[in-house]
């Protein structure tokens, strides 16, 4: 018995035992530290490779394509962007079928073209009706068009230079494609953006309204949603819609603000300016959107990263030298003892920490989205906090004097472009600030009153919808107004950036320095007992 209590009380092999498991720490602390970067890395250069080479198969000789390009580049845009399309439409050429499969598809054809015959019909009401084409490429397409008959869908097509095959509809294709569908294509800021600065350009250059969008369409043809929106606009328009009754009749997928602008400036005959200034709004939006997102995710990256490397310490790492402790006998300090009592806690219960918590972040996002009570007391208790509440704040009144500023500029109507606001903004404070407007306009009373005095708005904010209201420049104002906050949000944001950084990078180092110091004291314990 004594032999083996001096053997298992040896000096030597407890220290050897102690620097062996304090390395060991320190490299899967190491490890723990560097891996994640090395797997972002080695993702990011994957990207970058992978975008070069698709960039390089992109890459065609002008030359190839038009010989006689460079001798037209001094002609008109219409001309240029006209013939372009037709020098590359007369020399694509389809690729020859057999003789089994040009009769097989004349054979559908025929049938396609009976069953219109029969089918003379007209709905009431939109339909959505899925079809097989064979495009100018000849390529097969199957796409969803949206129209009051087959015969129009198969007419348009033609029209477009469509070899169309098959036409149908059914409660299924109307259910899973219909307008009313939960995959409703809804249209980014930046797709607004170019979308906008092409369409205003093409019409500067004298081409008609439905043939910019028919260049459009093949721009954007690669993403069959997108061409499906195009292709129901133009159908619209060849049936006399207005443009901005063809843009409504999209399933919300483009904004109310935009469809209202348009509406004001077909009836002023304004069309390209607001185009253009619309495509400045969008611009100056997803630059507030980038700055937003780019001030949250340093960050959030540096939260989950810390959350990863104290959660792997805790679990894998103290446990190892919680035997080391066990097996020399060591004295622990509270500090070290709190430290493996929640080592011990995570081992056990991690998968139902974990549950909970993606249940609680679950819950409360479902709450936030469907529950208007709860979103509102949420909103508030965010725009309370110290430094969140002027972030919100100064993004909220950017958007809506801006808004309201290319609002009034454009002619619409003052309780109609209230109305609009209401919609756009997500902040129910700003929504009620909007809805006691409109009551206070219908009762006679000014704008600027249902702002007075209100936590929300900030004094200077009211105090300029005062001297424009005073003066009867108030879209000028407007103007003003999102100029200020539009530049103060983007200085809040930079100077919050620069406090973050800091402060989380000081974070993960007091917490990981003081899980390492946690485990290490006891270490001079038991090397000033061996000595």
């Amino acid at each position: 018995m004594e032999n083996k209590s001096k053997k298992s009380n040896n000096p030597f092999k407890i220290l050897y035992l102690i620097f062996m498991y304090f390395f060991l720490g320190c490299y899967y602390v190491l490890y723990g530290l560097i891996y994640p970067f090395r797997i972002f890395f080695k993702i990011f250069s994957d990207s970058v490779y992978k975008i070069y080479i698709k960039n390089k198969k992109k890459q065609i000789n002008i030359e190839d394509i038009a010989p006689n390009e460079s001798a037209n580049l001094n002609i008109g845009a219409e001309e240029t962007i006209i013939d372009h399309i037709d020098e590359i439409k007369a020399d694509e050429k389809k690729p020859r079928l057999s003789k089994r499969k040009q009769a097989k598809e004349d054979a559908i054809r025929n049938k396609l073209i009976s069953s219109l015959q029969e089918e003379t019909g007209r709905s009431e009401k939109p339909l959505t009706f899925r079809y097989t084409a064979i495009n100018n490429e000849g390529k097969k397409e199957i796409n969803i068009f949206i129209a009051f008959s087959k015969m129009e869908v198969y007419t348009y097509l033609e029209n477009e230079g469509y070899n169309v095959l098959k036409i149908e509809t059914s409660k299924l294709i109307e259910l899973l494609y219909g307008p009313t569908s939960f995959n409703a294509t809804k249209f980014k800021n930046k797709d607004l953006i170019f979308w906008l600065t092409q369409l205003s350009t093409y019409i500067k250059s004298g081409i008609p309204l439905t043939d910019s969008m028919r260049i459009l369409g093949k721009q954007m043809s690669k993403d069959t949603s997108k061409k499906r929106v195009f292709d129901s606009i133009i159908y619209y328009l060849t049936l006399g819609e207005s443009f901005s009754s063809a843009l409504e009749k999209q399933n919300n997928i483009f904004p109310q603000l935009l469809i209202n602008m348009i509406k004001a400036a077909e009836a002023t005959g304004e069309l390209e300016a607001t185009l253009d200034d619309m495509a400045l709004y969008y611009t100056d939006m997803e630059t507030t959107r980038k700055q937003m997102v780019s001030a949250m995710s340093y960050p959030t990256i540096i939260l989950v990263f810390s959350l990863g490397v104290v959660s792997f310490i805790l679990i894998y790492v103290i446990p190892k030298f919680q035997d080391v402790y066990a097996q020399a006998g060591a004295t622990l300090n509270s500090f070290t003892s709190g430290i493996i009592i929640a080592s011990k806690f995570l081992n056990n219960n991690f998968l139902y920490i974990l549950l909970v918590t993606i249940i609680i972040i679950l819950t409360i996002i479902l709450l936030y989205r469907k529950v208007k009570a709860f979103r509102y007391q949420f909103q508030i208790i965010l725009m309370k906090l110290p430094l969140i509440s002027k972030i919100i704040i100064y993004k909220e009144m950017n958007i809506f004097a801006k808004t309201f500023s290319s609002l009034l500029k454009n002619n619409v109507f003052i309780t109609e472009s209230i109305s609009i606001l209401t919609n756009i903004t997500t902040n129910e404070i700003y929504k009620e600030i909007m809805i006691n407007t409109i009551d206070n306009i219908a009762k006679g009373e000014k704008i600027s009153q249902a702002f007075k005095n209100h936590w929300a708005v900030p004094d200077v904010a009211y105090y300029m919808i005062v001297t424009g209201e005073s003066t009867g420049e108030l879209a000028d104002m407007m103007s003003k107004v999102a100029d200020y906050y539009q530049t103060s949000h983007k200085s809040i944001i930079n100077s919050m950036k620069s406090f973050i950084e800091p402060a989380m990078i000081i974070f993960l180092a007091v917490v990981v320095g003081g899980i390492v110091m946690a485990v290490i004291l006891p270490m001079f314990g038991l090397y000033q007992e061996i000595q």
